[in-house]
Parts: structure tokens; C-alpha cells; sequence
């Protein structure tokens, strides 16, 4: 199937008219804010009009998809006929699906945990050391790479090819070169699944090092210097000075990157495609409402998604509200 300007030219226009509709409305806002009385009695009615299209575009983008997925996860794989819990029963109770909860809370269990410790640990490591910013720029890097473009590398990583031919993947290669066998690590159940949660770890590592990093340049260097006047032991100043510190920030960067987690949908996707018992909540979502036709399990799927991921964003929120009151 090709791309037919003539048969999609009325969605363009209709597109360019949605567009220049949405800038006229702000243009008129702008207007009358600036035309109007600038403090006061108007402050009230200047705000309603700047959040009024952030408004319609949230309702239109997130209220109503959430309100139809809530519904369709209440109905049979063509959303036409009502079914009750019946999806969420066999959420619950089918193998397959089980094995995407068991994999979904082997990533939340080991990646955030993982990535944010490594992070910190790396954090703590090159501190006011000489060459602190170059070995912050290495364990970085890796943000600035997709999750796609970094499971494409680590799929060269995992890459198997049989004892007699040469290695292409680097991790058989090194098996190899010590006399073992190479092995199809990305079919192993359940290692291929913690071997997905490194990629995941290798990327997010440096997000909690820069941002740790920062907080732990932020302890008052009063309290560093007394504490090394009393000749206190490494562990000691890290556990009674470095880490209450850093807690809240700490919590801050394991909150965003468990939800992260749990949103997780291109590592596996690009991997494994969701096979050999590596889907996971996203990837399976995506399965069962685009690939089987099950719009019904799908929008569970999705439900169940969104319902732990709310709880983790309250707390971020409590987390970043109490942090800001701090520094005030």
C-alpha cells in the first residue's frame, strides 16, 4: 500500500485547519489578556484563559481515552458486547498472561533497584575526582541513545551463531575464547528476561548518577569537613551523612525510573518481539488489541497499567512538592 497525496489531502487539510484553528484561539487569548486590566479582578479569568485549550487538549488527549479504554476493557475482543470482569479474570488466571505479570515484576523488582544503585555507587565513585566529568560522560552516554537504538546494540551483544562459525555476539565470543559453548542466551526462560532488564539498567544508570551526583554535591561542605575531623570510616560518612542527604532525591529517581519501567514496551519489542516468555504489561497490550484483535484484554491490560503507574506518580509528586518546600 502507497502514500496517496490526492485520497489523504482532505485529512491534511482538515489537519492544517484543526492547527491554525488551536493558534487563532491562542492568538485571541493573548489578545484579550493583553488588552485587559492587568492585575485584580482579572487574574482569576486571565489563568482560565491561558489553561482553557491545555484544558480541551488534556480532556480530548488523556480524560476521554482513559474514560473509552475503561470501557472497552469491560468487553469481548470487538468492544461490542459486554463481558463484565471476565478480562480481568483471565488476566489473572491465564498462563500467558501470568508470565507477562511475573516478567513485569521481575523488571520493577531488579531494574529500577539496580539502575538507580549503580548509578549512586558510580555517583560516589568519581566525586572530586580528577577526571570526574570524563567518567560522567561514559556512564551517560548511554542516555543519549534510544531504547531501540540500545536494544539493537545489546541484540549484537546477545547474538548467537553457531561453536564451528566465527562470534559475532561479544558476550558468546568471550564464552568462547574461555572454552565454553556459545549459547541463544535471548531463548532461556527466565534469563533471557533479566538479560533484556541490563539494557534497561545500562540506559537509566546514568540518569540516576547525574542526578545523584548533584545532590550529593549539594551537602554543605561544614558538615563533610567535621565529620572528617572526627575521623569517620568511609561506610560511616556514607550512612549517617551522604545518604539522609540524598534520600529524598534518592526516592525521587527510583520513582521515575519504576515508572518507566512499568511503561516498558521497546527493549522486549525490539529483542524478542514479547517471545519466548519475555513479554511484558506494554508489549502484551499492544499484542492483544492490534495483533489478536482482543480489544477487550488489550484495554484491561491497559487499565491494570495505568493503575499502577497512578500511585508511583502521586508519590513523585509528594516527593517534588516536599523537596521544593525544603529548599525554600
Amino acid at each position: 500500500m502507497g502514500f496517496s497525496l490526492v485520497e489523504e489531502l482532505p485529512k491534511l487539510v482538515w489537519l492544517v485547519i484543526g492547527v491554525a484553528g488551536f493558534l487563532a484561539v491562542i492568538g485571541v487569548l493573548l489578545f484579550l489578556v493583553d488588552a485587559g486590566p492587568k492585575k485584580t479582578r482579572t487574574e482569576w479569568w486571565q489563568a482560565a484563559l491561558f489553561l482553557s485549550p491545555a484544558l480541551v487538549l488534556l480532556i480530548l488527549g488523556l480524560v476521554y481515552p482513559v474514560f473509552r479504554t475503561t470501557l472497552l476493557s469491560f468487553m469481548d475482543g470487538r468492544g461490542t458486547a459486554w463481558v463484565g470482569l471476565d478480562n480481568y479474570v483471565r488476566m489473572f488466571t491465564q498462563p500467558q498472561i501470568l508470565v507477562v505479570l511475573r516478567n513485569t515484576f521481575l523488571w520493577v523488582l531488579f531494574g529500577p533497584v539496580l539502575a538507580t544503585a549503580i548509578g549512586l555507587f558510580y555517583a560516589l565513585l568519581v566525586d572530586r575526582r580528577r577526571f570526574e566529568s570524563v567518567a560522567k560522560s561514559l556512564i551517560f552516554m548511554p542516555m543519549a541513545i534510544s531504547f531501540v537504538g540500545a536494544s539493537i546494540i545489546w541484540k549484537f551483544v546477545y547474538a548467537y551463531r553457531p561453536a564451528e562459525a566465527d562470534q559475532i555476539g561479544l558476550l558468546n565470543q568471550l564464552i568462547v575464547w574461555f572454552g565454553g559453548e556459545p549459547r541463544l542466551w535471548l531463548l532461556e526462560t527466565p534469563l533471557n528476561t533479566l538479560l533484556l532488564i541490563v539494557v534497561l539498567i545500562w540506559v537509566q544508570a546514568g540518569f540516576a548518577m547525574v542526578v545523584l551526583s548533584a545532590a550529593i554535591k549539594a551537602i554543605p561542605d561544614d558538615i563533610i569537613e567535621a565529620a572528617r575531623i572526627d575521623g569517620t570510616s568511609v561506610w560511616s560518612h556514607f550512612r549517617h551523612i551522604t545518604l539522609p542527604s540524598v534520600w529524598p532525591t534518592l526516592m525521587v529517581v527510583l520513582i521515575t525510573i519504576s515508572v518507566q519501567t512499568l511503561k516498558v514496551f521497546d527493549i522486549v519489542r525490539t529483542m524478542t518481539g514479547g517471545q519466548y516468555e519475555t513479554s511484558v504489561i506494554a508489549n502484551e497490550m499492544y499484542a492483544q488489541a492490534f495483533r489478536y484483535g482482543e480489544l477487550g484484554m488489550g484495554s484491561a491490560l491497559a487499565v491494570f497499567l495505568f493503575v499502577l503507574v497512578v500511585p508511583l506518580v502521586i508519590v513523585q509528586m509528594r516527593t517534588n512538592r516536599r523537596l521544593r518546600e525544603e529548599q525554600r
